[in-house]
């Protein structure tokens, strides 16, 4: 590959196995926003409750809700392409079900909120994962690339497949949506199944479920940047919620239009999106994250505020169009700013955590708004979400976006295995590591600003208890000690350090004399228990195996 084309927006469509994958995603996104608008369009002839129609939003983002962290741990520990597989297959099933269900005419709004969760599912389950595969499949060069080339073909389904399924829903009814829909997983699958990915695997035995999902969750409670960005996505999606809630009644009892303008508003937001996708490269050369994610929440907000106001098609379509752009821009912010601030090891229970509050947040808002509208009627409810956004976009203001494209989260095996005399079996525990610190006189307090950093490296890596103390008797010695739960955990913690981890740890020994001493107290009688010994040889064959 020549340098002009590795420097093309389209290099990693030149990949083979990233463009099959691409354009079969392409299928499964268009197929799945055709689907959305199908199922809501449906709701609108089954029933005439406001709620009824927002539980469409809710059936969707609940199961994200619901599964986004153990679905982040699925694919940090397991095959993630099995696991695509396994989900593209119960969707291909769930739509179909529903398709068939529909054309035979015996679909209820229970049965469509059922089969529409069951979809949303299976969609919860493999979203971590597909967002972690697309490192594996082009170089750390062209990974930005193709993060702009998957935005834009979300887009531009988005854009595309609400205006195809109004077509359809028009001539042939929504059943024959559903059964498009299940038909685009089958390319999805296949590509997959053609898909022979090499991963890395760890040294150590894989992590159970449960304690994965506690790291994961340790992790982003300790990572100040990363509760940082939770919380303005918290704060948007709320807010946000009530236009992808209420645009069906905007287009039927404002517009008094049918299924086709729907489609066409639902267009009108992709449209948006896909000029946010190749504006957004230009932007960030122009101006900071902060100041983005601002306007960003302000164009969404006035899109809001046209569908309460405007009743005109036109206008309605125009300030959608700025709305799609606006949540475009922002939401990749989130997206970007969750990548960027954490490392390999724990990348899909991060993007897992992301996209729990990002659904929840989304489901929470559908059912307010819709109660809301349910006695004020919808334009009321756009316009009070339209005036939170602009709130949200102030408060946001004094708690800026800051991505920190200098941080170095690779990898490094710079903290060595301790060296045991006996083999210690790895589920013993708690274990108990003390770092013994000899301090240059006069930096003390200055060190013991320094190790608060080390404090949240420890607890983000799998200490569940950290303290630092200082000897009444000798003001230069320092110690510091972490508990960890078991000795596996510490060997993960290890595994889990960044260079960025390490480079602060050499920072800290500026103010040291010498070189600092580490132990490690384990329960007594432990090293010397037979049982012990046994079954961490059993854990080493069964990796091994």
């Amino acid at each position: 590959m020549t340098d002009e084309q590795a420097d093309s927006p389209w290099a990693p469509l030149r990949r083979p196995v990233y463009r099959m994958l691409w354009l079969a995603d392409l299928a499964g996104n268009l197929g799945t926003w055709m689907q959305n608008m199908g199922a809501t369009w449906l709701m609108t002839s089954l029933s005439s409750k406001p709620v009824m129609i927002s539980l469409v939003q809710v059936a969707t983002s609940v199961p994200m809700f619901l599964l986004a962290l153990p679905a982040g741990a699925l694919a940090d520990l397991f095959d993630r392409r099995r696991l695509l597989i396994g989900t593209q297959l119960w969707m291909l099933a769930a739509a179909g079900a529903l398709g068939i269900a529909t054309i035979a005419g015996v679909t209820t709004p229970w049965l469509l909120l059922s089969l529409t969760a069951a979809l949303a599912a299976g969609a919860a389950i493999s979203a971590p994962a597909d967002l972690a595969v697309i490192r594996e499949l082009v170089p750390k060069a062209e990974l930005a690339r193709a993060l702009s080339l998957e935005s834009a073909g979300y887009n531009l389904a988005r854009a595309v497949g609400p205006a195809i399924a109004g077509l359809i829903v028009a001539k042939s009814g929504p059943g024959a949506v559903f059964l498009l829909n299940a038909v685009s997983f089958v390319a999805t699958a296949w590509a997959l199944y053609r898909w022979k990915p090499h991963r890395k695997a760890s040294t150590l035995p894989i992590e159970r479920i449960g304690g994965a999902m506690r790291a994961g969750l340790r992790y982003v409670r300790h990572a100040p940047a990363l509760r940082l960005v939770i919380f303005r996505t918290i704060l948007f999606a709320i807010p946000a919620s009530a236009l992808w809630a209420l645009l069906p009644l905007i287009a039927k009892d404002r517009l008094h239009s049918g299924a086709l303008t729907f489609g066409a508003l639902l267009g009108a937001l992709g449209i948006g999106a896909i000029a946010g996708t190749w504006l957004l490269p230009r932007l960030l050369r122009k101006y900071s994250a902060e100041t983005l994610a601002f306007f960003a929440a302000l164009a969404f907000a006035s899109a809001a505020a046209a569908g309460a106001l405007s009743g005109q098609l036109i206008f309605d379509l125009l300030f959608l169009a700025a709305g799609g752009m606006g949540w475009l821009v922002l939401v990749v912010q989130l997206r970007s700013a969750v990548q960027a601030l954490v490392p390999a090891w724990v990348q899909a229970r991060a993007a897992g955590f992301f996209m729990l509050a990002f659904q929840g947040a989304l489901a929470a808002g559908s059912i307010l708004w819709g109660w809301v509208a349910g006695f004020s009627g919808a334009p009321a409810a756009l316009l009070l979400s339209a005036i939170a956004l602009t709130g949200g976009a102030l408060i946001g203001k004094r708690h800026a976006l800051r991505l920190d494209d200098s941080l170095n989260l690779a990898p490094v095996d710079a903290w060595p295995a301790p060296a045991l005399h006996e083999d210690v079996h790895a589920g013993s525990g708690p274990v108990l590591v003390t770092v013994d610190y000899r301090v240059a006189e006069g930096m003390g307090e200055t060190f013991s600003r320094a190790m608060q950093t080390m404090r949240l490296v420890r607890r983000r890596d799998g200490a569940y208890h950290w303290g630092l103390f200082v000897d009444a008797t000798d003001p230069s010695r320092y110690v510091e000690e972490f508990l960890v739960e078991s000795w596996m955990e510490h060997l993960r913690q290890h595994e889990r350090m960044t260079v960025a981890d390490w480079e602060g740890q050499l920072l800290i020994q500026e103010f040291l004399t010498e070189q600092p001493r580490v132990s490690h107290l384990l329960t007594p009688g432990v090293a010397h228990d037979e049982r012990a010994r046994a079954l961490t040889h059993a854990d080493h064959e069964s990796r091994n195996a």
